[in-house]
């Protein structure tokens, strides 16, 4: 069985987000939501997002979500995980993707990074445009989920 770790800020957890996960279900043995503390400031407290997260992937009997503060790679070998799981939505993403494989194929080089796209309706999607869009009061629900559409009213946009 292999076990996947995908790590992000999910501030929200987009329907991309949920997209990616539906995706290494099917392809993984165990997919670990990794849901990291941010250090610069997210809308969302920690438990917030992983809370919203846990309610999302609650039907999933391979996804478990787990909130972390560590360097990445100490996380993943923590979970005796052996597979980084990214999403990429546009060429834009690749270049930043490969740096931060790079560097954590440099810092374990017995992990490797698997990248997923999401479905061609998610692409564009990402939890700073739906922080945005929100924020001045725009319709989010095409975005996330009913749950984080209904969170997202009562927070004060960064």
């Amino acid at each position: 069985m292999t076990r996947v770790v995908y790590p992000g800020t999910f501030d929200p957890i987009t329907r991309g987000h949920e997209d990616v996960v539906r995706r290494a279900a099917g392809l993984f043995g165990e997919v670990i939501v990794a849901v990291a503390e941010s250090r610069r400031g997210t809308l969302f407290t920690l438990n917030e997002r992983v809370e919203m997260a846990q309610e999302i992937f609650a039907d999933y009997t391979n996804v478990q979500v787990e909130g972390f503060n560590d360097l990445l790679m100490n996380y993943v070998m923590s979970k005796k995980a052996r597979v980084v799981l990214r999403g990429l939505r546009a060429v834009s993403d690749f270049e930043f993707e490969f740096q931060m494989a790079g560097m954590n194929r440099s810092l374990n080089p017995e992990v490797e990074t698997v990248f997923v796209t999401p479905a061609e309706q998610y692409t564009f999607i990402s939890a700073s445009i739906v922080r945005e869009v929100a924020r001045f009061g725009g319709d989010v629900t095409k975005f996330v989920s009913p749950s984080v559409a209904e969170k997202l009213k009562y927070k004060k946009p960064i």
